[in-house]
């Protein structure tokens, strides 16, 4: 063995005067496990849904600012929904692990078929939150005091089909404060004005997730889960979802009517409306077989719509 350089069995190679390089291959190894689990853990998290809540969130931004906030505001405000749905998602798999090993429709998911650790995805839960908290530290200091606030809400969401058959809200309002922690990242103060917005996709995401839960009606019955299929029966459940989006589009016209917005917002209420009414049509009590991704792409079509009408409502009126 040549002086001053030594190989031990863990892969660390010795240079010169005692002084640590890692061995390449073991340097490369860990890099590959480790784009290979961030990878499985977006997958796992679904990520690009983050789509659901965040044009909400922008119009809560342009609603704040009268038209385009300043560019850096929106950067950190996108940072932080990506960031805080991100940290959500990846709590709920965590807690829903026993549940989801048990239940066919979830069983193939990374945490039950073990192609995660429970350690992987706590990291990448406390990763997410902490850009969370530097996301809002970098928008204003009511939005950084409020940060704990709204984690509580996201993640605590995890276990409200625990105890209660209104999980359906829990997760709604979770969605629901996006635009008013939009407003606040822009004006540093909240007006109550903004909460028509945040009661409206509070009531959108809960009529969409009382859809989604009666795939697992009987599930749920079997192992005492909380949910509105579970206690009302599909067809009477889905009649609550219809309610709960008929909600919706009233707090969307009373969010017009208390901004004094103009036509173009008023087409986008009209065409949230229209696509709600084909999203229904694409379930019944007796066939779920269309609760699929283009169901859950139906429901990121109805943002983004709703977003660039009143995107461009504001723009219009402000030019």
């Amino acid at each position: 063995m040549g002086a001053g350089r030594s190989f031990l069995p863990s892969g660390i190679l010795l240079a010169g005067r005692g002084r640590p390089a890692l061995h390449l291959p073991l340097l490369y190894n860990c890099a590959v496990g480790f784009l290979r689990n961030l990878k499985i853990t977006l997958e796992m998290i679904k990520w690009e849904h983050s789509i659901f809540a965040l044009p909400f969130a922008l119009c809560g931004a342009m609603l704040a600012a009268g038209g385009l906030p300043a560019w850096r505001q929106l950067a950190w405000i996108v940072v932080a929904m990506v960031s805080a749905r991100s940290a959500a998602m990846a709590f709920n798999r965590l807690a829903d692990a026993s549940i989801d090993a048990t239940n066919p429709r979830t069983a193939t998911r990374a945490l039950p078929v073990g192609l995660l650790t429970p350690a992987f995805v706590s990291a990448f839960v406390l990763v997410s939150c902490g850009v969370f908290v530097l996301a809002a530290s970098q928008l204003n200091r009511l939005t950084l005091m409020l940060s704990p606030v709204a984690l509580a809400v996201i993640l605590l969401y995890s276990y409200s089909k625990r105890f209660t058959r209104w999980s359906h809200l829990f997760l709604g309002f979770a969605l629901g404060i996006a635009p008013a922690a939009a407003w606040i990242a822009v004006r540093g103060s909240l007006d109550p004005r903004i909460l028509l917005l945040t009661a409206a996709v509070t009531f959108w995401v809960g009529g969409f997730d009382v859809i989604y839960a009666c795939q697992d009606h009987e599930y749920d019955s079997r192992h005492g889960l909380h949910s509105l299929p579970r206690y009302l029966g599909i067809r009477n459940a889905l009649v609550v979802a219809r309610v709960f989006h008929l909600v919706m589009l009233g707090l969307l016209a009373g969010l017009v009517i208390t901004f004094g917005l103009g036509k173009l917002a008023i087409f986008g209420v009209i065409a949230v409306a229209a696509l709600l009414l084909y999203e229904h049509t694409l379930v019944r009590h007796d066939d779920l077989t269309k609760l699929n991704a283009a169901f859950f792409t139906m429901n990121g079509v109805i943002s983004v719509v709703f977003f660039l009408f009143v995107a461009g409502d504001l723009l219009v009126r402000r030019g």
